[in-house]
């Protein structure tokens, strides 16, 4: 079993980063999502709640005008599935805030053989492993900073990223 940092800790790296950083966002739905209040709205009404002031989009905005990005790529089912569908629909306030989200669908990963690990990468020098059970609950951050796991996240950004698409190109589908 991996060792996981500190929840408290998980926070600041998005902080203190100094250039970038970017995510590889594999699962097909998050616990967490599905038992939100904002989900279930969107599920009932096909609208989500301008949120562009919560924590995440502050932190994103003063990043990103100190010049540095943060970025993600999400793997997408066909058809979609009813949680991706909604963090495309949510990815609206986050790429307005700054942070730029794209996506890949699943096949296209498997082609580049991309692997199912969901992480965020920091400076091309350290990574969060970010670890789920099988019901998709979150379980903790693995702080990954031994270069061979790291360049190897860096490969997989590269490729990643070389074939995603622009969130908007699918966010027809998630309407």
């Amino acid at each position: 079993m991996p060792e996981f940092i500190d929840d408290e800790d998980f926070g600041s790296y998005f902080e203190t980063f100094d250039h970038t950083a970017w995510r590889l966002e594999t699962r097909r739905g998050y616990a967490s999502d599905r038992v939100s209040e904002k989900f279930h709205r969107w599920s009932e009404s096909g609208v989500l709640p301008d949120d562009s002031h919560r924590p995440w989009c502050r932190n994103v905005r003063r990043q990103t005008a100190a010049g540095k990005r943060i970025e993600r790529v999400r793997l997408v089912d066909t058809p979609l599935t009813p949680e991706q569908r909604y963090l495309l629909a949510s990815a609206k306030a986050n790429n307005a805030a700054g942070e730029d989200i794209r996506t890949l669908r699943r096949d296209e990963a498997d082609r580049l053989r991309l692997g199912s690990e969901d992480f965020w990468l920091f400076d091309a020098c350290r990574a969060l492993v970010l670890h789920f059970d099988k019901a998709d609950e979150y379980l903790g951050a693995e702080l990954v900073t031994d270069l061979a796991r790291v360049v190897r996240f860096c490969q997989l950004r590269d490729a990643a990223w070389h074939f995603a698409i622009p969130h908007e190109a699918l966010a027809t589908e998630a309407q």
